[in-house]
């Protein structure tokens, strides 16, 4: 997925980068990155253009962990259960598990997205496709939006100087 560039994703600027930590753990790095290296985000669209949000993990993280972080989010956004319960069997579908500095991606259109894996050895690989609009942007929610738990990381991902 390309969007709307000519570019691969994988060439976009890097608008932003933030390492998440809890405690004395680290537990993932991540950027984000845009066609043109500049996120705008448009009343609650998220994602109004094509994004790709990159995780390397810095711990082993399985997919149940996963899984159970992203409805936690979810919960804290304020999405209905019975919507985030349709959503997280959507993702357990392509959720993998992670080891230490694996890397996943999702890359955005700004209406449908994909995930992909970066394993330690072997070749990246798509896991799965997100078609529907509501899910793209509740996934890239727990980033991006200004009510994620941690918005010093979201600052630092879109490219707000502090």
């Amino acid at each position: 997925m390309q969007g709307q560039s000519s570019k691969p994703w994988t060439d976009w600027p890097v608008v932003g980068q933030a390492t998440l930590s809890w405690l004395w753990f680290d537990i993932y790095s991540s950027q984000l990155r845009t066609p043109d290296g500049d996120y705008h985000q448009v009343k609650d669209d998220v994602s109004p253009h094509p994004l790709a949000l990159e995780i390397r993990y810095l711990r082993d993280i399985s997919s149940k962990e996963l899984l159970e972080e992203t409805q936690a989010q979810w919960e804290r956004l304020g999405y209905e259960t019975t919507q985030s319960d349709a959503w997280l069997t959507v993702l357990a579908e392509m959720m993998p598990s992670v080891k230490t500095g694996e890397r996943l991606a999702y890359v955005s259109d700004g209406r449908s997205g994909q995930l992909y894996y970066f394993p330690l050895q072997g070749q990246q690989r798509l896991l799965g496709k997100v078609a529907n609009k509501q899910l793209n942007d509740a996934f890239l929610s727990i980033w991006l939006s200004p009510n994620a738990e941690y918005p010093k990381l979201r600052n630092q991902l879109i490219g707000m100087k502090p």
